[in-house]
């Protein structure tokens, strides 16, 4: 049984809101975009007080998701673009800086063969002075309601195991 698009992004949503802050977005007229998910993390280490810094370990992510009946591979570019162009301002390069993924999910009910290769074959890369000061990767999904299957681009591997789990534990409420 196939998962309704509407209840999946609702499963989808709650899901990211344990560690990310979900945020309503206005996308320029045309691109499908359902909401963003905002995560940041940083670690320390201290030695002996917190005024003796021995090291600090910045990681963050902007989740971009777009939900539409279905995709063509112009309007995943246009997605992706938007993302890319909306996302890389945001980062903010330092020496405790260790990278900045932006994360591109298409949820549709199905994906025709070009769409999803289109969103398969997109990478995009930039490190901050030599990786010195952290990197951004391009991490996507095409996320196949009527399959129950996810497909990545190399970057984004992780996210086929994570969608794997949620359809398995949708699968299990049923």
């Amino acid at each position: 049984m196939a998962i309704q698009r509407p209840e999946f992004l609702e499963v989808l949503k709650d899901s990211y809101s344990a560690y990310y802050n979900i945020i309503p977005c206005d996308a320029p007229e045309g691109l499908p975009l359902a909401f963003r998910a905002d995560y940041f993390s940083r670690a320390e280490r201290y030695w002996i007080s917190k005024s003796i810094p021995i090291w600090g370990n910045e990681t963050n992510e902007y989740a971009y998701i777009f939900s539409a009946p279905a995709f063509d591979s112009a309007l995943a570019e246009k997605c992706i673009d938007f993302a890319l162009k909306d996302g890389l301002p945001r980062v903010r390069p330092h020496r405790e800086h260790q990278y900045t993924n932006i994360k591109v999910l298409f949820v549709a009910d199905s994906f025709d063969e070009p769409s999803r290769r289109t969103i398969q074959k997109k990478s995009f890369s930039k490190s901050y002075k030599f990786s010195l000061h952290g990197f951004t990767n391009l991490l996507t999904a095409a996320v196949d309601l009527s399959e129950s299957r996810a497909y990545t681009n190399k970057a984004g591997h992780e996210l086929a195991g994570y969608f794997k789990k949620l359809f398995a534990s949708r699968e299990e409420k049923a």
